[in-house]
């Protein structure tokens, strides 16, 4: 039923004793500062009864022309300050936009992020993509039909496909031809594509939602049977570490200009409980700020000086990215020596027992190429965004990653915290820098190969949540923008591998289209583009199971891996909108090669660790104030806290994000609409 307006005619016909008020004016100009204390009790309510006497009669009706005067007062001074409210509003917002424009700072702008393309092109950030094209036509075609609608309302019209029986002369004037040739138009010629597209739609939605109920369906069995990744007989205790199980295992921790979180991630890895000649530790650092370079280098050569394990490695031919920088060090003539390398990003801290809980799960295990382990966050509570990110990360290691390892010994590598078996990287031909999502590719690979894989659901490794809107834009791009240009590379070499024809179905349908490509397109087209244009176009149907009901069932289930963040739910679900922009805009980028389908940008962090690891930091740094510093580094690091103290006090100016707001504008339109609609139907004018 549609919401009814009425109550502003019945508003305040309940209260049972009037306010009284004086009028009292310390700035005629103020309307903010008038107080009006209005007629007593007798002058609103006179007697009525029949012992007042006729003599009340003359002072009722003097008082009846007093309180409509009070009344009437006190209804002006409400509309004005009311006005005066809006006005301050408006004018506020107005300037506000103003120094946000005039500041120049918009997500087009490049701040030198390192954001260029493979192959060493350069990736210009101000290029415009072709769907933010797509949203402005969008949006001035909604606010034109916007227009017309509360014009026409205003006229009382509200004609639909069934009433389109009308004569054109009788209207009066050109904008009434012009509504009903619209009206005509839509009917014959916008409608039917529409209704198309939307059927269209609502099947992929279906369908990926069914894969989403038989994913929780899946994870629900794994909890009540309690099923988990078990040692082959013969293996050692992953609690005790007893068995004399401890191959070569090579670790790697690749960085580019991270330093804030470089100290606490080599602490973490050297703190490792491992045999220290079976263990080496390789920081990869393809940072091109010479300062960071120098802080990374004498943080390593701390550790050596410590008794670790530890070299440090930085490329002079910087290309590829984090698969070339694997690959790279993966040349490495000593590498031969190990039989697994364990990868590590930048932001990671692996607990002491890693090693000892994913290592042991390869003996007796030849077929078994990685065990990857989830990720748990140390800034998950931080603020709104990372509460959100937490419920779609959530869903991806408990449900997506679990069910898969355990039903389908297959799933995508996260390109860290995983133990691989080198023989397995070998064989699948290695680091490949042909795409942004080196992780993915070498699991497709190696799965082709008939390698398979285990997920560790009780082994954690912390690292941290982007904590800033920009920085986890940037990071969805990628992740989005990449699974595209693997699924263009790698369909020739699946339809011509040797795996069984269910394994292909499910790499293809399941892995690569339902979950990278038609889940961004009809969350993006069917709930930002249709639903919008349905409102302009009423003759086009959207079922309200489809808008209302489905997702919201979907929603509880995204969310049932984090039940602590159930009161985000509603945030979460605007999130998800928001976020379609993007992550529509990478797919197509990333099919479709356009500008922006190779841009990568370096996550930003905080350095945030864990209260263990700041008490393990403040233990070695106490020994390490035995060790001598490279010369000058104590003055650089002088140098390094005062320029980003300058920098803390100077004016930081908040993005623009026009992708974004583009939409909001339109679904902002579409809402007015859907009130113009909403209004007809409780005055009782028609049909919208």
């Amino acid at each position: 039923m549609a919401p009814s307006f009425d109550w502003w005619a019945t508003r305040g016909t309940t209260a049972t004793t009037p306010s009284a008020v004086v009028v009292k004016m310390e700035n005629p100009n103020n309307w903010s500062m008038v107080e009006l204390e209005g007629p007593t009790a007798e002058e609103l309510f006179p007697l009525t009864t029949a012992t007042a006497g006729a003599d009340n009669k003359n002072s009722r009706r003097n008082k009846n022309a007093k309180q409509l005067t009070w009344v009437l007062l006190l209804k002006a001074h409400r509309a004005a300050g009311c006005l005066s409210s809006l006005a301050a509003a408006f004018l506020t917002l107005a300037a506000a936009v103003r120094r946000r424009v005039a500041s120049g700072k918009t997500d087009t702008d490049n701040d030198n992020d390192n954001s260029v393309k493979v192959d060493g092109q350069v990736e210009n950030l101000t290029v415009k993509s072709r769907i933010y094209s797509i949203i402005k036509v969008f949006l001035w075609v909604s606010v034109l039909l916007l227009g017309f609608e509360m014009a026409a309302y205003h006229k009382g019209w509200h004609f639909t496909a069934e009433n389109l029986q009308f004569k054109y002369q009788s209207f009066l004037g050109l904008f009434d031809l012009i509504y009903s040739k619209w009206v005509s138009f839509r009917v014959g010629y916008l409608a039917p594509p529409l209704q198309f597209l939307t059927d269209a739609c609502i099947v992929l939605f279906l369908v990926q939602s069914l894969d989403r109920l038989v994913l929780c369906l899946g994870c629900l069995w794994i909890k009540l049977k309690k099923i988990k990744p078990v040692l082959k007989e013969g293996a050692v205790d992953l609690e005790s570490g007893e068995g004399g199980y401890f191959p070569m295992v090579l670790v790697q921790i690749p960085m580019c200009n991270e330093k804030e979180v470089y100290q606490q991630s080599i602490a973490a890895v050297c703190n490792l409980d491992w045999p220290k000649s079976k263990l080496l530790v390789q920081v990869l650092d393809d940072s091109d700020d010479p300062v960071t370079q120098v802080l990374i280098k004498e943080e390593v050569h701390k550790w050596q000086q410590d008794g670790a394990n530890i070299i440090y490695r930085h490329r002079i031919i910087r290309e590829g990215y984090k698969a070339g920088n694997l690959k790279s060090a993966m040349n490495c003539s000593y590498v031969k020596d190990y039989e697994f390398v364990t990868i590590f990003d930048a932001d990671f801290q692996p607990g002491p027992d890693f090693l000892k809980r994913t290592v042991p799960h390869f003996k007796d295990n030849e077929e078994l190429g990685l065990v990857q382990a989830r990720w748990s966050f140390v800034n998950k509570d931080e603020n709104l965004l990372t509460r959100l990110q937490n419920v779609n990360l959530a869903f991806h290691f408990e449900v997506e990653q679990q069910v898969n390892g355990v039903f389908l010994n297959f799933f995508g590598f996260n390109g860290t915290a995983g133990v691989w078996r080198i023989k397995a990287l070998e064989e699948s031909g290695g680091w490949l820098e042909r795409t942004t999502v080196e992780d993915m590719d070498i699991a497709v690979r190696a799965h082709l190969h008939g390698w398979k894989f285990i997920f560790l659901n009780d082994v954690e490794c912390q690292c941290e949540l982007p904590e800033s809107y920009e920085a986890y834009r940037k990071q969805q791009h990628r992740w989005h923008s990449g699974p595209m240009q693997l699924f263009r590379l790698c369909l020739p070499a699946v339809i011509r591998s040797k795996i069984s024809i269910w394994k292909k179905a499910n790499m293809i349908f399941l892995f690569f289209l339902l979950r990278k490509l038609i889940l961004p397109f009809y969350s993006f087209t069917l709930f930002c583009i249709i639903l919008p244009m349905t409102m302009f176009i009423p003759e086009a149907q959207l079922p309200a199971w489809v808008v209302c009901y489905v997702p919201a069932a979907m929603s509880f289930l995204n969310i049932l891996p984090a039940p602590k963040s159930f009161p985000f739910i509603v945030p979460y679900l605007l999130f998800e909108n928001t976020m379609s922009v993007t992550k529509f805009n990478a797919m197509i980028s990333g099919l479709f090669q356009l500008g922006s389908a190779y841009e990568w940008v370096v996550t930003k962090k905080s350095g945030r660790s864990s209260e263990g690891d700041l008490v393990s930091l403040l233990d070695r740094e106490t020994k390490h104030h035995r060790v001598a510093s490279e010369p000058g580094l104590d003055e650089m690091k002088e140098e390094i806290e005062q320029q980003e103290l300058t920098d803390s006090k100077k004016r930081k100016h908040n993005r623009i994000y026009r992708k974004e707001l583009a939409l909001a504008f339109l679904l902002l339109t579409a809402s007015a609409r859907s009130l113009l609609s909403a209004q007809a139907y409780a005055m009782g004018t028609g049909k919208p």
